[in-house]
């Protein structure tokens, strides 16, 4: 039985794939089927790349900016719930 060899895949083929993907007009599978890459691995990148320019900080474009505040946000009341229901769990347990 032979071994699948992955090949490693550097940051910069994926900005460089996101950048091709969002400059040719192509679809995802086109563009995927190009780079020999799948076309959910292709989205993921391309969701991860648009959340890293959202979360980059302050942007000139305010529409821009309010939705990078309104993301962080719903990610900042997600950490916070979750903290709140493992505080209330661990003391449950805790008191059992």
């Amino acid at each position: 039985m032979s071994a699948v060899k992955q090949r490693k895949i550097t940051e910069e083929f994926k900005l460089e794939a996101v950048r091709i993907l969002a400059n040719s007009g192509r679809t995802i599978a086109q563009v995927a089927a190009d780079l020999g890459i799948g076309k959910t691995t292709l989205k993921r990148w391309k969701s991860q790349s648009e959340e890293t320019a959202l979360l980059a900080g302050p942007h000139e474009d305010m529409q821009k900016e309010l939705q990078r505040l309104r993301h962080e946000n719903q990610v900042l009341r997600q950490e916070r719930d979750l903290l709140k229901n493992a505080t209330a769990f661990f003391a449950r347990e805790a008191s059992r």
